[in-house]
């Protein structure tokens, strides 16, 4: 039997032989069980996650997937997928055998989560992270029936209207700022003058910015997690870019580095964390009276602002750092000016023009004729 007492520790610990991915036999033991029932279902999970089989819990595929996940993932993916996992589909399906879930316990789970009145973004963020199991299992694992596939996915991938503030209001909240809080104005300005994610404006470093040149490079992200700060590579490939600064923002940015006398090049220029510039932004915000609006969305009041003035569509995804110009049109199109009118309107010219035209050549027609027509 591979289930021991330890009658030192007064637990039990189990002792069990399977052959890895390469075939080869391998052992492994683990102790501290409380009983003996624990510790044979821990040996019961452990050789079915070696086996791969659907059998096993969808906490120990949880294992499986990270395991097969992790060199493909930034770190910061990784510690958001787990959060949300640990916290919204664990404590429902966790001792679930991945076999055994159907369609109707997941819509069951999603109604669970619909009257908590989360927002439409954050469930769909949640559902994204069930089906990302579900799918992984029937690709590599030979799951028989994907019940994500026959149940509609919640919540909406996109904001339905997005939260921004018009330069007019950013104008007045950046007025609130006094000098003992220049570090904050500066920060507020870039955000808002140059749109980059607050992750990338907190990694910067004096040598990512070339006031010469007037760009800002953006080769990084910033976040902290369990006290611990991290340094990584930026959201996606295409977030690797260098933004061009406006002549005032960066004779503003000059003023300020010049005044930090013992920041070193390759020191972060803000060594603070976006939950300080989420809670100077809620002050200043009350302060000004102004709609509230998060951090992030300096980034959509950026973006808004460009679109007003009549950017296309493939600078400003350029210059934000989107995949794609369709990741800047699914969650921005609608704030694009209506141009059906005026297509309406220029192909009726062009029509109602050509027709002039032919009416024309009609009449010039008939006096040709009336005149003898030709000899």
């Amino acid at each position: 039997m591979p289930v021991y007492k330890d009658e030192k520790r007064n637990t039990w610990y189990c002792k069990c032989n399977y052959r890895d991915w390469l075939g080869e036999s391998k052992s492994k033991m683990k102790r501290g069980f409380a009983t003996k029932k624990e510790a044979l279902e821990w040996e019961r999970e452990f050789l079915q996650r070696q086996s791969s089989s659907m059998d096993m819990k969808l906490s120990s595929f949880v294992d499986v997937y990270f395991d097969d996940k992790a060199p493909r993932l930034k770190e910061r993916s990784i510690m958001t997928k787990r959060t949300l996992i640990e916290t919204k589909i664990l404590p429902y399906f966790g001792d679930k055998q991945m076999n055994d879930i159907t369609a109707v316990d997941i819509i069951k789970w999603q109604n669970a989560l619909l009257n908590q009145e989360y927002k439409p973004t954050y469930l769909r963020m949640i559902q994204n992270q069930l089906t990302a199991l579900f799918n992984h299992a029937e690709r590599f694992y030979d799951l028989k029936d994907n019940p994500c596939k026959k149940v509609d996915k919640m919540g909406r991938a996109n904001a339905k209207e997005l939260n921004f503030w018009t330069k007019d209001e950013f104008e007045v909240f950046i007025q609130c700022f006094t000098e003992e809080e220049e570090m904050y104005r500066i920060i507020f300005l870039m955000l808002f003058w140059l749109g980059c994610r607050v992750g990338e404006l907190l990694a910067l470093t004096e040598s990512d910015i070339d006031l010469e040149g007037g760009t800002v490079s953006i080769s990084k992200t910033y976040f902290r997690r369990n006290k611990t700060d991290y340094i990584t590579a930026p959201k996606t490939e295409s977030s690797n870019r260098k933004i061009t600064i406006p002549q005032f923002l960066q004779d503003e940015i000059k003023q300020f580095l010049d005044r930090q006398y013992e920041l070193m090049p390759e020191e972060r220029i803000f060594p603070i964390t976006d939950r300080a510039i989420q809670k100077k932004m809620k002050q200043k915000t009350e302060q000004a009276k102004l709609k509230p609006i998060r951090v992030h969305d300096l980034r959509h009041s950026h973006i808004a602002l460009l679109i007003e003035k009549g950017m296309q569509p493939l600078v400003i995804a350029q210059r934000v750092g989107h995949d794609s110009v369709n990741t800047t049109m699914n969650i921005y199109g609608h704030l694009y000016p209506n141009k059906q009118k005026q297509v309406a309107d220029l192909l009726n010219a062009e029509a109602t023009g050509e027709l002039k035209n032919n009416l024309v050549d009609m009449e010039t027609e008939k006096r040709f004729r009336r005149a003898g027509g030709w000899s």
